[in-house]
């Protein structure tokens, strides 16, 4: 098959001889999973995988009828994101998704009161485990031990299935780091670097447990309402059938399918950071129940996400913290904790975090001479090549359907100061600390959708700074502190 220029195909390593090794060993498939900071493509990995035939049409027969429950969104596009709290549900077989999905108009059953034309369907978080619960043979199709994980397979894996249109709102995951195999059309992923999270106004209101939200539509943002939303640095690519794309931890990302039927199956990788995020999760948990239940103890509804299904009460979600911080200490011990000291500057607080249960890799460098050696260095020990693209940042207009499958192919990064870097290299942060600081100040800040002139402060308004990620992060150190000084 010939590729389009620009785009990247599951052929490009070429000769015939070749096409049956796979580029990576597990080992190094997982090194390079557990050490690179940005999203890449794997490509020529899964060629062997029983789960590439998983198109819609195939499950619809595995399947043999089971009823599944699809979200239904409406494909105009407002300035406001269509969260799931606002969506319809739908239970309905593959096979009569796929029938609906045909634009029959005369189509009766449980998609007759949605036009095709003004619809989309998406049968999302759909855990495979449940799924094919009396199939269990099948879990065997999805090999994520290829990619260093041995024993994963599908019995730890998601299955997404969504038309035209369909589409996630921009999140980030609190936990692990994600693996997406996709398997049939493509989906268009926009993401955005963890630095940037000041810039994409997050919110946790709808509540789900490890999805932190943003209240922007990224692909239609009210730059009026969200101004700084410009700064942020949009990454995208589209996910073709055979690839399978690397999100590493805490990167945010609105994903939509451009292609009639869509098919993918994700994989999250739990972290070592996962144990203190449990905790941040479970005070998060607390607070938004607490305000939320208090304000209006009779509909939950409108602020909790469909897919919490557990009870809310304050008694349930004290055992929920107790149990994360227990979790904690059992896995680290007393003796590893996280060191928290306030210092005083200028009357304000500010909290230096020393880690020492973690040790990821952060840029040091503080000057450009520094950074340029490291930039350098890291292009020496490169992992990219054709069997692994980086995804890189786009232009801010989403991409052709025509384009290729990496739409700023060809061109650097520059960074504000003019210093340029190669496209295939730009892993790190690049912003000072300074710039980083005042920018959770100025997302705090901003959170706020009431305007200056008006003095009423709702509940969300004041979740927004209480369940910030960056306060949760603290109050989780400082609880851990407290609770290892009395063990």
């Amino acid at each position: 098959m010939a590729a389009d220029s620009g785009a990247i195909t599951n052929e490009d390593s070429g000769e015939e001889e070749g096409k049956h090794v796979k580029p990576f060993t597990p080992e190094k498939a997982k090194e390079i999973i557990m050490s690179l900071q940005q999203p890449a493509v794997f490509c020529n990995m899964v060629f062997d995988w029983p789960a590439q035939h998983w198109t819609a049409k195939h499950l619809s027969e595995v399947l043999q009828g089971k009823q599944i429950r699809f979200r239904m969104g409406t494909k105009h596009t407002d300035t406001a994101p269509q969260f799931e709290t606002t969506c319809s549900y739908v239970e309905a077989t593959l096979e009569e998704f796929l029938t609906w999905n045909c634009d029959r108009s005369s189509i009766s059953g449980p998609f007759r009161d949605y036009d095709h034309s003004k619809f989309w369907a998406y049968a999302d978080y759909k855990y495979l485990v449940s799924l094919f619960e009396d199939k269990t043979d099948i879990f065997q199709d999805v090999i994520w031990s290829d990619f260093g994980f041995p024993g994963r397979n599908g019995q730890e894996s998601t299955l997404w299935i969504g038309s035209m249109g369909a589409h996630t709102p921009c999140h980030l995951d609190t936990y692990g780091c994600n693996l997406v195999f996709q398997v049939q059309g493509r989906k268009r992923w926009h993401l955005f670097p963890p630095e940037d999270t000041p810039f994409l106004y997050p919110t946790r209101i709808p509540y789900e447990e490890s999805s932190v939200f943003s209240k922007i539509n990224v692909v239609n943002p009210d730059l009026k309402r969200f101004p700084q939303f410009w700064k942020a640095r949009r990454h995208m690519v589209t996910l073709s059938p055979g690839q399978v794309l690397f999100v590493p931890r805490h990167w945010w990302h609105y994903v939509e399918s451009i292609d009639p039927v869509t098919v993918s199956i994700n994989s999250w990788i739990e972290l070592e950071e996962d144990h203190q995020a449990r905790v941040e999760e479970a005070i998060t948990r607390m607070l938004v129940c607490a305000l939320k239940t208090a304000e209006n103890p009779h509909d939950t509804r409108a602020w909790l996400n469909p897919t919490e299904v557990e009870e809310t009460s304050h008694e349930v979600n004290c055992r929920y913290l107790n149990g994360a911080v227990s979790a904690f200490f059992d896995h680290y011990g007393t003796s590893k904790v996280v060191e928290t000291q306030a210092l005083s500057t200028n009357g304000e607080y500010v909290i230096k975090e020393e880690l020492n249960v973690h040790n990821h890799m952060e840029v040091e460098q503080t000057s450009s001479h520094s950074l340029t050696l490291g930039t350098v260095k890291q292009e020496a020990a490169s992992p990219f090549g054709p069997d692994l693209v980086p995804v890189i940042p786009g232009s801010q207009e989403p991409p052709s359907e025509g384009g290729g499958m990496f739409e700023s192919e060809g061109e650097d990064f520059v960074d504000k100061n003019g210093k340029r870097f190669g496209k295939l290299h730009y892993t790190k942060r690049q912003r000072m600390m300074s710039e980083s600081e005042n920018a959770v100040v100025e997302q705090i800040a901003s959170n706020s959708t009431v305007a200056p002139s008006q003095t009423f402060i709702s509940t969300d308004d004041l979740l927004d700074c209480l369940v910030n990620p960056q306060v949760t992060r603290i109050v989780a150190q400082l609880l851990i502190q407290g609770r290892s000084l009395q063990l």
